[in-house]
């Protein structure tokens, strides 16, 4: 019997994986609150243009991992982590693949306007973002099958996605953006990290070469480390740009990537990594909110 509306719609919101949305929604709202802080300049128009450009492209992203996986058999039945979408037969791999394109003709909408305010920059960002969907997972150098799923993130949905966001809003790229960008880039890189560790085994006998399987258990729960606390370590540098607020207030985030730590040091993979996941979404908020009142108030 063929799934009704609702069910399609529930599915759909499955393969979307709305948890994931705070790596892309973070780096454009803490991009505006820098902006405002250099300048006491904020566009409104702009900042949802670059929010919707930025979920929307995400979207496309989790549709295309989704039908992608499920294309190389990456997605068996040992998976620990949530059913998929297409791997489960909820969704065609048609549908998904669909709904990614959609998704991106959604972000394009939204990145038009980006360009006619701030011109070819726009593109040079944009073309690759939109490439990289799908490149993530797919095409000739899948990225998350090479162990470079880290690097991606700290440059795209950190570096990128927040000096992209100033630029937007001031026309300029202020240093202390991509100190912000790398912060939030290894905050975000924690949840790739810790998915991966989650999934190692399985990925490792599907030929995913993610950087948990190249380097083995022990070494990527370090990489989990590092990422937290090399996070926590850059905090410092804001007294370099003479805010030394955002250091006291961002430094507080602290206590619950230790947290995370411990868990993910102590706990062979299994499904209790979710929770983690979980925690570190949260750390990228709470970040996220001590940034904010530090520059606000």
């Amino acid at each position: 019997m063929a799934p009704t509306m609702n069910e399609t719609l529930k599915s759909c919101i499955l393969a979307a994986r709305p948890k994931t949305l705070p790596a892309a929604i973070v780096p454009v709202w803490l991009g505006c609150v820098l902006a405002w802080k250099i300048s006491g300049r904020f566009d409104l128009w702009l900042a949802i243009c670059t929010l919707m450009g930025a979920i929307w492209i995400q979207i496309a992203t989790n549709f295309f991992n989704d039908a992608i996986d499920n294309d190389k058999g990456a997605d068996t039945e040992k998976r620990l982590g949530p059913v998929r979408a297409t791997a489960s037969g909820m969704l065609s791999r048609g549908q998904v693949y669909g709904a990614a394109t959609l998704c991106l003709c959604i972000a394009a909408f939204f990145g038009w306007f980006l360009i006619e305010e701030r011109g070819w920059v726009m593109l040079a960002i944009g073309i690759p973002s939109l490439y990289l969907c799908y490149g993530y997972t797919g095409g000739p150098i899948p990225l998350a099958y090479r162990g470079l799923g880290e690097l991606f993130v700290i440059l795209f949905f950190g570096v990128i996605a927040v000096m992209g966001t100033i630029f937007v809003q001031l026309g300029s790229w202020p240093m202390e953006g991509i100190l912000l960008g790398l912060q939030l880039g290894l905050l975000s890189s924690v949840l790739i990290s810790i998915n991966n560790l989650r999934d190692r085994e399985e990925d490792a006998g599907n030929a995913k070469r993610t950087l948990a399987v190249k380097l083995g258990e022990r070494w990527g729960k370090r990489v989990v480390a590092v990422e937290i606390f090399g996070a926590f370590a850059l905090s410092i540098a804001w007294v370099y740009f003479q805010l030394p607020e955002l250091w006291l207030a961002t430094a507080f985030f602290i206590p619950l990537g230790v947290k995370i730590w411990i868990g993910v040091r102590d706990e062979p993979a299994s499904q209790r990594y979710n929770q983690f996941l979980a925690m570190g979404g949260a750390q990228l908020i709470l970040f996220a909110i001590l940034f904010t009142v530090a520059c606000v108030l």
